[in-house]
């Protein structure tokens, strides 16, 4: 997958957890849950999503890679998000 590729399906289950949020003003390197007031549950349900949609596996200790939208698509393209 392409990191734009990676960055939709991102913003795709962004918007499935948080589904009020304008996710065309997301911006790429502040944390999600300061721009979209989300939870504890909203980012274990997120990485859910991911796992999901992207067929990664992503270890808990890699939660914090994923607080941002950069974050999370430098991590997914590392990891062969989607590419495995």
């Amino acid at each position: 997958m392409t990191r734009d590729e990676i960055r939709a399906t991102v913003l795709r289950v962004l918007g499935d957890i948080a589904p009020e949020a304008d996710l065309a003003s997301v911006k790429p390197d502040v944390g999600f849950r300061e721009q979209l007031d989300l939870d504890s549950m909203d980012l274990l349900n997120f990485v859910i999503g991911l796992h999901g949609a992207l067929n990664v596996e992503i270890p808990e200790t890699d939660y914090p890679k994923l607080a941002t939208l950069d974050g999370c698509v430098e991590y997914l393209a590392a990891t062969g998000g989607g590419g495995r």
